[in-house]
C-alpha cells in the first residue's frame, strides 16, 4: 500500500499559528468507511483547519459523497472516529449533537431545495427550525442571504422558475442561513455551465475571506479545485486510502503517484520509468520511418 505523501502550507512544514491552542474545527481519526462488507476507504486521517478551503478529490467511485456523508453526520463510521472542535459527534448526547450540526451548512450536489417552496420560504426553513426570531427577522435575514449570493428581488420565484446556476446559489443562501462555522459543497459545479461555476467558487472564496467560515468542499473539477482550495485531500480507488495531501500546485509539481499525477493533469498517461530513455524511442521510431 502506498504511504502517504503530504504537503503542509507552512514553508518550514510547522503548523498553522495558533493550531496548538484550540480544536481543528474538524478531525479524522482512523475512518474506515464500509457499505456492508465492501470497503470504501480505510485509514483515513486529516485535520481541518480553521478559516481554509479543504477539498476532498479523487476518481469516480472513490468515496468522496460518502466521506462528505460521514462529515455532516449521515453515516456512522466502520471503525474510527470524527471530531469537532474536539468532540466526538457519535460518542456526543443529542445536545450537543444538535449544536454541532447547528454550527453546520451543507449545499448538496443538486441544491436540494423544496420544490414546492418558494427560494424565500426555503431560505427561512432552517431560522424557523433553529431560531427564535419573529417573522419580520427571518425575512429581513432571508432578504439579506439572497442578496449575498446575487438573487435580490427573487425570493417569490419558486426553483422550476430559475437556472441551474440560480438554484445552485439559493442553495447556498439557505446553507449560509444560520451563519455556519464550516460548509459543505458536494460538486458544487456539477451540471454548471464554466461561466456559473466560476461564478460559485467566486462566492466561496468570498464567504471564507469576509467570514472566515472553514470550508470542505467535494469536488473533481481542476479549474475549481485549483482556484479555491488551500490544501486537496486525494482518496485513491485502488489503494483504498488517502495517498496525497497538500497544495494542488504541490500535488501537480511532485505526484507521489501516477493516480495523483493524472488526476491532476487530467493524462491517462503513466510516468516513464526510472532509466527509461525517451529519446532512444524517439530516435528508434525515425528509424523506422527513414526510406
Amino acid at each position: 500500500m502506498s504511504s502517504l505523501h503530504v504537503e503542509e502550507r507552512g514553508m518550514d512544514g510547522a503548523a498553522p499559528a495558533g493550531a496548538e491552542d484550540e480544536a481543528s474545527p474538524i478531525e479524522v481519526r482512523g475512518l474506515t468507511m464500509r457499505y456492508g462488507p465492501l470497503v470504501v476507504m480505510e485509514n483515513l486521517d486529516f485535520q481541518v483547519e480553521r478559516g481554509e478551503i479543504f477539498v476532498i478529490m479523487g476518481g469516480s467511485g472513490s468515496g468522496k459523497s460518502t466521506l462528505l456523508k460521514h462529515l455532516i453526520g449521515l453515516k456512522a463510521p466502520a471503525e474510527g472516529s470524527i471530531l469537532f472542535e474536539g468532540e466526538d459527534f457519535l460518542e456526543a448526547d443529542e445536545k450537543t449533537r444538535k449544536g454541532i450540526l447547528r454550527r453546520m451548512g451543507v449545499l448538496y450536489q443538486n441544491g436540494a431545495l423544496w420544490s414546492g417552496l418558494t427560494l424565500a420560504e426555503n431560505v427561512a426553513l432552517p431560522l424557523e427550525e433553529y431560531t427564535e426570531l419573529d417573522a419580520r427577522s427571518i425575512d429581513e435575514v432571508v432578504s439579506l442571504k439572497l442578496a449575498l449570493v446575487g438573487l435580490r428581488g427573487f425570493e417569490a420565484f419558486y426553483p422550476a422558475e430559475i437556472s441551474g446556476g440560480m438554484r445552485k446559489r439559493a442553495a447556498l443562501a439557505r446553507a449560509t442561513a444560520l451563519d455556519p462555522e464550516v460548509l459543505f459543497f458536494d460538486e458544487p459545479s456539477s451540471g454548471l455551465d464554466p461561466i456559473s461555476a466560476s461564478r460559485l467558487d467566486d462566492l466561496i472564496l468570498q464567504l471564507r475571506d469576509s467570514f472566515g467560515t472553514t470550508i470542505v468542499v467535494v469536488s473533481h473539477d481542476l479549474d475549481s479545485i485549483f482556484k479555491i482550495a488551500d490544501r486537496a485531500l486525494f482518496l485513491d480507488i485502488k489503494e483504498k486510502t488517502m495517498t496525497a495531501m497538500g497544495t494542488p500546485e504541490a500535488l501537480r509539481e511532485s505526484p507521489p503517484s501516477d493516480e495523483v499525477r493524472q488526476f491532476m493533469t487530467r493524462t491517462s498517461e503513466t510516468a516513464p520509468s526510472e532509466g527509461h530513455d525517451a529519446s532512444r524511442d524517439e530516435k528508434a521510431k525515425t528509424r523506422r520511418h527513414d526510406p
